[in-house]
């Protein structure tokens, strides 16, 4: 998980029990490819542009889960317990 910024993890929380074996893919390569990890949260604040090899489905769910339309409170990485919670 990257410890740069807690939006990846916050999104991990809210979303990896629901995603399915291919975007877990596509999530795992997303998160352990870029060389920084900086870089994932410009490309989901839109602030930069996202490379083609990690323009997909997943990255389209992280900039939507970036703007945070419930307006939450994420200023902390979440605690790790969700991955060991049972799938809802």
């Amino acid at each position: 998980l990257i410890l740069g910024h807690p939006l990846p993890s916050l999104f991990a929380k809210e979303n990896l029990n629901r995603m399915s074996e291919q975007q877990l893919n596509l999530y795992d390569r997303l998160i352990n490819e870029p060389s920084n990890d900086w870089d994932i949260y410009y490309w989901a604040t839109e602030a930069k542009p996202t490379p083609a090899e990690f323009e997909n489905d997943v990255m389209a769910m992280l900039r939507e889960f970036a703007k945070n339309k419930k307006r939450e409170q994420r200023l902390r990485q979440p605690d790790l317990e969700y991955l060991f919670e049972p799938p809802r």
